[in-house]
């Protein structure tokens, strides 16, 4: 009879959170760095203390009792040979009583702060001591932890892990950073630096110790987006011939408008990669309203004409659907079927469209998130376009790319953004992309005039919303949430819509937001378009995709709690017209250092770039990843925005590692990133 195993021990809360942190390696804890650090190296006499300094004392307990005023609570008095300290703890156990005892030895960290008899410090750290219990010989480590996760713990896995790791030298002469210590001694020097070292140099990360660690962790992402580029240039896609008077030329014969240079220039780098027989992974930036979707529809007409389907998938219904209006309009009088494919279509007409879409009589397919589900079969998919890419999470975009049912090929991939990838982006977390970038807008847009309110100022913006609507022009007013929240003091869409209401009367007022079910959306947008609405008041779901160049304001609700990038998109939907266009931001007072930050530079600036690269050093690059690193940030330690000779010496030693170190580079790559690296590569 077959030995039953033994039961799995159950893991404990740490260990538990410590896997939930990824701390999963010895290389894992190793890079564990420290958030800051306290000084428990020295003591400070009690009557050396002043109001708001942070310091450790040591003194003996001269009473320790409960009080109940104003609430319970356990003051303990301390006295060394200069004075006395109040210690003062809100929540305590039985156990503080008893090591807090009258008589006990205790060393205490924390906070002086001034009280009613005189200084005291609430809630701080203690430990009882003997007499002869030596002081700390490096300063105390605070590591990112959680609630069930003591620092205690944390230091001594943190230490236990350094003590374990691999942590000998990879890099070769020719890539190693000249003057800068080595990984194992930046590592030991970081986790318990000594007491006579600047806290300053460690917090800033300017010390060398931390240069290091950003190099190496620069190189490591450099690395893997130029393995995941040229293990691309391995794979097979179809190859798309160009024919002369084919569908992407009748397609430029019959639009209304003439492209930019921008725009063919684009359209050129596109098609060149759509005739390789290599996957094209091409990221088309460009600003609000520059054109992006005839670029797009220009490469679907390569593919079609090819005879391969392409599909185009957008992060909202309404985005979505604006596309389907502009790519039906411009493809079906060229003899092209479009399928369209959202969540919210159901019954015969999705079963009819999904037919459509496995027999190849659809050759183009536009809808959202719809478009990558199990049961959405591709004839032969040659070409996917992913709009707005920062809304869509790795396994989305990876979804999308296995729909090509063709053997050992690729669809190609082009992905949109309206918002510009700044330069130290682009080299590094987008590395492994080829960019195009369309920097200049179509003629007859009109330039938008920012212009600040505060909430006191409603009145005069109402009064100004009449003016546009008297002379036959439309508005939006754009609101951060749909109805009533306890926790944010916010004005509301709902709430909003129905004072327009009272204050415009005789004109139509529309609503819109996520909730509303998709056919009410479709009808409120069909009569905002239509010109058959005057104002529409809405949550951010118009963010981007919709054109209506009637539209000459945009007022903009509580502005200070969009990021920067949203309310350059939101202000993005006016001035697409040849009138005169204005955008209203309506703040709340006190505004933060970053509120201020970010309207200043809506008010200084209407370049998408400019916005963006201000945008990366307020916000950080997650505003641009979206879910590309699918929650990980790749960059823990390196500044995007202060780090750029780090970034460019990086990039160069991955190229001389890559060709000449290949085995160096993926133990390297390894140590760093372990399994993270593969969400590089969607």
């Amino acid at each position: 009879m077959a030995e039953t195993p033994p039961p799995k021990k159950e893991k404990s809360a740490p260990q538990r959170a410590m896997e939930k942190l990824g701390l999963l390696r010895d290389i894992d804890l190793a890079l564990h760095l420290p958030l800051r650090y306290e000084d428990e190296t020295r003591l400070t006499p009690i009557a050396a203390l002043r109001d708001g300094t942070t310091a450790q004392v040591e003194g003996t307990v001269r009473d320790c009792e409960v009080q109940f005023r104003p609430r319970r609570q356990l003051v303990v008095t301390l006295f060394d040979d200069s004075a006395d300290l109040v210690l003062r703890f809100l929540h305590f156990y039985p156990s503080h009583q008893n090591a807090l005892a009258a008589g006990a030895r205790v060393r205490v960290r924390g906070e002086a702060r001034g009280g009613f008899f005189g200084l005291e410090m609430v809630h701080p750290t203690f430990k009882v001591v003997a007499g002869d219990t030596p002081l700390a010989r490096a300063l105390t480590p605070v590591y990112p932890a959680s609630a069930q996760l003591p620092q205690a713990y944390l230091r001594k896995a943190v230490a236990s892990g350094l003590q374990r790791a691999d942590l000998s030298p990879l890099l070769p002469p020719q890539v190693e950073p000249v003057g800068l210590p080595t990984l194992r001694e930046s590592l030991l020097f970081l986790h318990q630096p000594p007491p006579n070292v600047s806290l300053a140099t460690l917090e800033d990360h300017s010390h060398p110790a931390w240069q290091r660690l950003k190099f190496e962790e620069l190189l490591a992402q450099q690395l893997s987006q130029l393995q995941a580029k040229r293990e691309r240039e391995l794979q097979r896609a179809p190859a798309f011939e160009l024919r002369p008077r084919g569908l992407q030329d009748q397609l430029l014969a019959a639009l209304p408008f003439a492209l930019t240079a921008a725009q063919r220039r684009v359209g050129d780098e596109i098609a060149h990669d759509l005739q390789r027989a290599v996957p094209m992974h091409r990221l088309l930036q460009g600003d609000v309203g520059s054109g992006k979707t005839v670029v797009a529809a220009l490469a679907a007409a390569i593919a079609i004409q090819a005879g391969w389907q392409c599909a185009l998938m957008a992060p909202t219904e309404i985005l979505a659907e604006q596309h389907l209006r502009k790519l039906v309009g411009w493809l079906e009088p060229l003899g092209i079927t479009v399928a369209w494919l959202t969540g919210s279509r159901k019954g015969k007409g999705r079963k009819q469209m999904l037919e459509r879409v496995a027999s190849g009589e659809a050759a183009l397919v536009v809808g959202t998130h719809a478009v990558i589900q199990d049961q959405v079969e591709f004839a032969n998919l040659g070409l996917a376009i992913i709009d707005e890419q920062h809304r869509f999470g790795v396994q989305q975009r990876l979804a999308l790319r296995k729909k090509l049912q063709a053997q050992a090929l690729e669809p190609h991939t082009l992905m949109m953004s309206a918002t510009p990838i700044p330069r130290t982006l682009a080299m590094t977390l987008f590395a492994d992309l080829d960019i195009s970038t369309i920097d200049e807008l179509p003629p007859g847009r009109t330039p938008i005039v920012t212009k600040l309110f505060s909430d006191g100022k409603r009145a005069a913006v109402v009064a100004r919303i009449r003016d546009e609507v008297a002379q036959g022009r439309q508005v939006y007013w754009v609101c951060p949430l749909i109805e009533e929240s306890e926790n944010l003091d916010l004005q509301n869409a709902t709430e909003t819509h129905q004072h327009l209401c009272d204050a415009l009367a005789g004109q139509t007022v529309g609503l819109l937001h996520g909730r509303m079910p998709a056919a009410e959306k479709a009808a409120v947008m069909a009569l905002f378009t239509a010109g058959q609405m005057t104002v529409l008041v809405s949550t951010t779901v118009i963010e981007v995709g919709v054109d209506v160049p009637n539209a000459s304001l945009m007022v903009i609700e509580h502005a200070e709690r969009f990021g920067l990038s949203q309310l350059h998109q939101l202000r993005g939907r006016v001035g697409r017209g040849a009138v005169a266009s204005v955008c209203v931001l309506l703040y709340a007072t006190p505004l933060s250092p970053t509120a201020k930050e970010r309207l200043k530079a809506m008010m200084e600036t209407n370049d998408g770039f400019e916005i963006a690269r201000r945008d990366l050093e307020i916000r950080g690059p997650g505003e641009f990843m979206g879910a590309r690193q699918s929650g990980s940030a790749l960059l823990r330690f390196a500044d995007l925005a202060t780090d750029g000779e780090l970034v460019q010496a990086a990039r160069s030693a991955a190229t001389v590692l890559l060709d000449t170190y290949p085995d160096v580079a993926l133990r390297h790559v390894a140590r760093w990133l372990g399994g993270r690296a593969e969400y590089l590569k969607a």
